[in-house]
Formats: C-alpha cells, structure tokens, sequence
C-alpha cells in the first residue's frame, strides 16, 4: 500500500471536456474533475470549481 494516495477508482468524476458524470477513472486525470461521493455531486462541479475560485481570489485580496 501506497502511503497518502487514496484509490479513489469507486467514485465518481465530472468529465470537463464533455460535461459528464462519469464512474471511476474512465477519462485522463486532467480532464476530470473529483472525486465526488454521488453523481449528483459530481453533476454540481462546475458550480462548485467555480464558487470555490472565487472564494480562494477574496482570501488573496
């Protein structure tokens, strides 16, 4: 066992490139994004990616 490195093949991937939920490591890893623990989390990530962009740029200012 790998130590710090999670399989995280059980989960579920938003596929950037073409804006599936995908289950498991079906697309190159800069193409996903993830891991999320539901499809319907996963189906959020671009909400969330962006949401999250945001808040990192108000800690830099």
């Amino acid at each position: 066992m790998t130590v710090g490195i999670e399989d995280n093949s059980d989960k579920y991937w938003y596929n950037l490139k073409t804006g599936q939920v995908e289950f498991g490591y079906k697309t190159p890893s800069p193409d996903r994004a993830g891991p999320f623990d539901t499809a319907e989390e996963a189906a959020k990530a671009p909400e969330i990616i962006k949401r999250r962009s945001q808040e990192w740029a108000e800690e830099d200012d």
